[in-house]
């Protein structure tokens, strides 16, 4: 099976839309991935679609986490729902106003360079404002996965919603599903 209309790759956020946020996790024995997200994330690959994570991942500029902290996670998440083709993160906070932090576009196009696909054949999912607002910032189509940490606001601002992951692949994929909604186009 084919993702229809020339989607040719997924790029998921990582805390909150593919494993339980756990803040500023450096620890790989605390990954524990999302119901549906093992197999949201298998139909994807069995579509035959490139498949990465974009993550914020701000405890590295705090002095909360190191870099091997984030990588021995992101291992671990590999290990548990991937594997991915890429993995793409921001280690700066907010203050210092990088181009990699969502909602800026960075992390969405160095993750499309390297799988060798444009932003305009990717869809980011994500369960916040910035993870779709930089999918809008880089050209690429954004699916919103709202969490209870999802502000009302953010909902109502993102194009195209889902009830779960399993829905937003679905969507990907060109399967109905009552999940899914799509915002008036502005």
């Amino acid at each position: 099976m084919a993702a229809p209309s020339g989607i040719r790759a997924v790029l998921f956020d990582r805390d909150g839309t593919l494993v339980v946020d756990v803040p500023y996790n450096g620890d790989p024995a605390r990954v524990e991935p999302l119901p549906g997200a093992v197999e949201a994330v298998r139909r994807a690959r069995a579509a035959g679609l490139r498949l990465g994570v974009v993550s914020n991942q701000s405890g590295v500029a705090r002095g909360i986490l190191t870099t091997a902290d984030v990588e021995a996670v992101n291992a671990r998440v590999d290990e548990i729902i991937g594997p991915f083709d890429v993995w793409a993160y921001c280690p700066h906070a907010d203050i210092d106003a990088c181009s990699c932090r969502k909602p800026a576009p960075g992390l969405v196009q160095e993750a499309c360079r390297a799988l060798g696909v444009a932003p305009i054949d990717t869809v980011v999912v994500g369960d916040i404002g910035s993870d779709v607002d930089a999918a809008r910032a880089a050209g690429a189509h954004g699916i919103l996965v709202p969490t209870p940490a999802t502000r009302a606001e953010e909902v109502a601002d993102a194009d195209v919603v889902a009830a779960d992951l399993g829905t937003a692949v679905g969507m990907i994929l060109g399967i109905p599903s009552r999940g899914a909604t799509e915002a008036v186009s502005r």
